[in-house]
């Protein structure tokens, strides 16, 4: 069976084949599927988010090394689900009558996994082009197969079945990775070399799987802020009318990439005359999108990205080759906002701003070059309304015709018909009940509104949580947040308070739409207000309040997140502020801890789970990409182990053996400092678990106990 798979997209349309959707951002390659039913390795980390696009709902399944299948997600018509894995480790979509859809190794090239096709070899159509699915490494014209080899590639000609092997002058150590990629015309192609770097591993433990034998630890790839990484470089084999001629292209624009793979995806002009590649350069204060000529070799920037703090690659990079035009569309973050451009790939005319204002592109959704329009998600456009709010939005590829689609003060889901004519639209807030409406893609038009919501249940259940916005450290930001009461809530009582923290600057955490919130109010409901904010640093709100987090991941927006808390305690004097506790997982276990070492005057207890307590231990990626590289004083100062002698409070410390996100050992060096500090914590390692262990019983249960006994809650047992 083959896939044909796009560089940031892969759309699942049958159990045969996947097909290319509309817009082919990167490439389009053919990928064997095989038969296989367990995962084969532990690669490097990587994540995937699978969006249902079908009119049924999926389940989304992995298969453990032994074979064994494990249920991972549900996925309802128009839902994602985000999902950590490794290189190597095998997925499986199923429908409801557990027909496979789709089974797949996960990788560090497909990031969205788009269902959106029956399982019965029926498919929507899609705009391929005619040589996409040709097995892999096979030319246009069909006439050329190249397979890599190491140091080597094996090229036949399928007219004659002659062999070819063919070699780039670089170092001996250097081998060909990833895939072959054709130019159009046939008479080049263009492929990674990379010399290999070593990886660092990690062992992990799992002392519960029976006796003391190898099998109870695992070795893991894991490479930490700071360490090696390898440089693809690309090669070009172009036909001089006797053989293909290898040419290494010249590094100079892009000497320090940042990439854990050992390949660059390419994308070749649709004439053949240039390809072009993403150089992320370390430290990611420089993105570029650079083109290669084929007569000259030459590199020249078509697109380039600078900033003196950090490009945000993972959320900011997206781009849209238009195939009726030389020109590509483009997100970029450089007038202080998240908004769309579109590039000449010539360079001739400079770069045209597409949105503009104070407010974020947060997600293009679909672009039709036959209408010349692109519909995309935006947040921050009406004054009044919580800046986090998602709403659809569309404007002409020249620029005009900007117009907000969606009109309800809440959150936005969006979920188009399959010619994009339509789109179902499911607004809600915290404190509102869903609404779905059916309105049309070109105005934004209101049909019908669907399935009306009945709000009269909601009187037998906890109060709603309640949204509340305060100004942050600067005395002119809005913070925005809820505040959950306890189910048997009485205003003449006061309540202890606890913060669910997570800073993570990749995104925002805090709830914005309807629902049971079950884990926030069962906390709510051992006798706590639960209070939940995004403070400066967190994304979405525009460069500057994003760039809080540079270097200095430990502020964690705890001064803005102090005065939320503190205005709304104005109001509310059943908050009491004497008794303010804080959990937090993984980075917001970092963030938990490190209330108690600058903070400590107004967080009292602390609970952090998995943290990571100090950025050099924990994987690169995450980390380089807030706090830089090299590897500087900087993460010094934001490392939870340097700064153990700051305790003051009580501290639990929770971690789970057998993570494989955050290293356990950034808990372990924590508990050490403390140790040699002579701090009194508490500390509870959870055998043969993962991430988030304090989401476990045990885990749970012991947080909960310690938030109880030091915060006193008039409701505790």
């Amino acid at each position: 069976m083959v896939n044909a798979v796009t560089g940031t997209t892969r759309t699942v349309t049958n159990t045969s084949e996947l097909g290319l959707p509309i817009p082919q951002e990167v490439r389009t390659t053919a990928l064997e599927i095989t038969a296989a039913t367990r995962s084969i390795n532990d690669g490097l980390q990587c994540s995937m988010t699978f969006v249902n696009q079908r009119l049924h709902p999926v389940d989304v399944s992995w298969f453990k090394p032994s074979g064994e299948k494990v249920k991972y997600a549900t996925l309802l018509p128009g839902k994602t689900h985000e999902q950590r894995t490794f290189e190597g480790h095998l997925w499986q979509v199923d429908d409801p009558s557990g027909t496979v859809i789709a089974r797949f190794p996960a990788d560090l090239i497909r990031t969205q996994i788009i269902i959106d096709g029956p399982p019965n070899g029926e498919s929507h159509p899609t705009a391929i082009p005619s040589h996409s699915r040709l097995p892999r490494g096979r030319s246009p014209d069909q006439m050329w197969q190249a397979e890599l080899a190491g140091q080597t590639i094996k090229l036949r000609n399928l007219e004659n079945n002659s062999i070819f092997q063919l070699t780039a002058p670089a170092e001996k150590e250097a081998e060909f990775h990833g895939d072959i990629e054709w130019s159009p015309r046939s008479d080049a192609f263009v492929v990674s070399l990379t010399v290999p770097v070593t990886t660092r591993q990690i062992t992990i433990g799992r002392s519960l799987l029976g006796d003391h034998s190898e099998s109870n630890v695992r070795t893991i790839n894991y490479p930490k802020a700071g360490d090696p990484l390898p440089q693809p470089i690309p090669v070009l084999f172009r036909w001089n009318g006797q053989e293909f001629e290898a040419r290494v292209i010249d590094q100079t624009l892009f000497p320090n990439q940042f990439s854990e793979s050992r390949s660059h995806r390419y994308t070749w002009e649709k004439e053949g005359r240039e390809f072009y590649f993403d150089d992320n350069q370390r430290g990611h204060q420089c993105y570029r999108v650079l083109a290669v000529d084929v007569q000259t070799g030459q590199v020249r920037p078509v697109i380039e990205e600078t900033a003196k703090t950090f490009i945000d690659y993972r959320k900011k990079s997206w781009k849209y080759w238009l195939s009726t035009s030389h020109a590509v569309l483009w997100l970029s973050e450089r007038s202080g906002w998240c908004h769309l451009y579109r590039y000449d790939v010539s360079g001739q005319s400079p770069p045209l701003q597409l949105t503009d204002g104070n407010w974020v592109v947060r997600e293009v959704k679909h672009v039709d070059e036959t209408l010349g329009m692109v519909w995309f998600t935006a947040s921050g456009l009406r004054s009044g309304e919580d800046p986090y709010h998602v709403h659809l939005c569309q404007v002409r590829l020249d620029g005009t015709g900007f117009q907000q689609l969606t009109a309800g003060d809440g959150e936005h889901e969006i979920q188009f018909s399959p010619d994009h004519t339509l789109f179902l639209d499911t607004w809600s807030r915290v404190d509102r009940v869903p609404v779905t409406e059916l309105r049309q893609s070109l105005d934004g038009r209101l049909i019908c509104e669907v399935a009306p919501a009945d709000e009269s249940a909601l009187a037998n259940f906890a109060p709603l949580p309640e949204r509340f916005a305060a100004k942050g450290r600067d005395g002119l930001t809005e913070i925005y947040g809820i505040i959950i009461k306890p189910s048997n809530f009485d205003p003449a009582r006061t309540y202890p308070i606890v913060e669910d923290l997570y800073a993570g600057p990749h995104g925002a955490f805090c709830p914005r739409t309807f629902g049971t919130h079950s884990r926030l109010q069962g906390l709510a409901d051992l006798g706590f207000v639960v209070v939940k904010a995004d403070g400066m640093g967190t994304n979405f709100r525009g460069k500057a309040f994003h760039d809080v987090c540079w270097k200095n991941l430990k502020d964690s927006g705890f001064p803005d997140r102090i005065a939320w808390i503190k205005a709304a305690a104005q109001t509310r004097p059943w908050m009491d502020l004497s008794r303010v506790g804080v959990i937090g997982g993984s980075a917001g276990g970092q963030s938990a801890m490190r209330a108690l070492l600058d903070h400590s005057d107004f967080y009292h207890v602390a609970v952090a789970d998995c943290g990571c307590h100090d950025n050099r231990i924990d994987k690169l990626w995450w980390n380089e990409q807030w706090m830089g590289w090299p590897v500087d004083e900087s993460y010094s100062k934001s490392s939870n182990v340097d700064d153990a002698g700051k305790l003051q409070g009580h501290l639990l410390l929770i971690v789970g053996e057998a993570d494989s996100n955050v290293d356990p050992d950034s808990t372990m060096q924590v508990v050490n400092a403390l140790k040699e500090c002579g701090k009194e914590f508490d500390f509870f390692p959870i055998a043969d678990t993962g991430h988030g262990a304090a989401g476990t019983p045990a885990g749970t249960q012991r947080q909960n106990e310690f938030l109880i006994r030091h915060l006193k809650p008039a409701d505790s047992h």
